[in-house]
């Protein structure tokens, strides 16, 4: 017999426990990068590699029809969501080499409102009378932040942000609208195409045996697992909500980066990221409150 009451582990209360331990390890990969010490392409083509090599034998034992799992990859549907996944994670590793950590979650803090965008888009799944607020409030930190770059690589830094954050967004409506895909196998693929992506601009010579391991770190922690486990939980939850939980990312990468790089941001970029931060608090927080929700009217 159970000690748990049924009433209490439900598939929302796993995915909120999933997609909380999934955004725990998704916030090391500024950490990571930082502790790599090498240029773009190898850290994409080397966690890649690992995160292929620890999830592809996990995905020949734990799956059932393998024949079944490849067609509805290899489908329209699929092709997308590898796609979606590839931008993403190289966008990633791209961002955090650009501009700080600090700058890159702030941009990252707006997943929510992108999501839930295109969850009502595309799932149609109804939106709330705060969403616009919120997202408004969220714009104006971005735009703060945008404005306090002082630098070229600043300014793509937040760009390639952008981009990373739409891939992800895209990921998650994708998980929900087609359960059917084998989110492993997604995986798996996605970072043997990042690899063949990033391989031909890859520096000659031998990595060092530190950066493969903090490589190996990034890939089976990050790109492997968390990944997985990001998409699995996001199935059970509302798209929108999802975010509630990746705003711990937000606030840890920094911490983690500052505590062992001394990575330090100014004054106009903690501002943004606080306006950002407390929009996406106040959005998800209140729509986890049990009130009507409207469908905006179609334009």
């Amino acid at each position: 017999m159970s000690i748990v009451p049924n009433s209490i582990v439900t598939p929302r209360s796993t995915g909120l426990a999933v997609v909380l331990v999934s955004t725990l390890l998704w916030s090391l990969v500024g950490l990571f990068v930082r502790m790599a010490d090498a240029d773009l392409w190898s850290i994409i083509v080397w966690r890649s590699v690992f995160a292929a090599l620890a999830l592809g034998p996990f995905w020949l034992l734990a799956t059932g029809n393998k024949a079944e799992a490849l067609r509805a990859t290899f489908s329209k549907p699929g092709m997308i969501t590898i796609g979606l996944a590839v931008s993403g994670n190289i966008a990633y590793i791209a961002a955090v080499q650009l501009t700080s950590v600090a700058t890159v979650m702030t941009v990252y803090a707006t997943l929510p409102f992108i999501t839930a965008a295109l969850g009502f888009l595309l799932l149609a799944e109804p939106l709330n009378r705060r969403f616009g607020a919120a997202a408004a409030l969220a714009t104006l930190g971005i735009v703060i932040t945008s404005g306090a770059a002082m630098a070229m690589s600043d300014a793509a830094g937040i760009a390639v942000s952008l981009v990373m954050t739409l891939s992800w967004a895209g990921l998650l409506v994708q998980a929900k609208k087609h359960p059917a895909l084998d989110l492993t196998l997604i995986s798996v693929l996605s970072a043997l195409g990042a690899a063949l992506v990033a391989l031909p601009l890859l520096p000659a010579g031998l990595p060092s045996l530190h950066m493969l391991w903090v490589c190996a770190l990034l890939g089976v922690l990050t790109s492997g697992l968390a990944n997985v486990l990001t998409l699995m939980g996001g199935r059970h939850i509302r798209s929108g909500e999802t975010g509630l939980l990746l705003l711990l990312d937000v606030v840890l990468s920094p911490l983690w980066v500052w505590l062992a790089f001394d990575e330090r941001v100014d004054p106009a970029t903690l501002f943004g990221g606080a306006l950002v931060v407390i929009a996406v608090a106040g959005y998800l927080f209140a729509d986890m409150m049990p009130r009507r929700a409207v469908r905006c009217p179609a334009p």
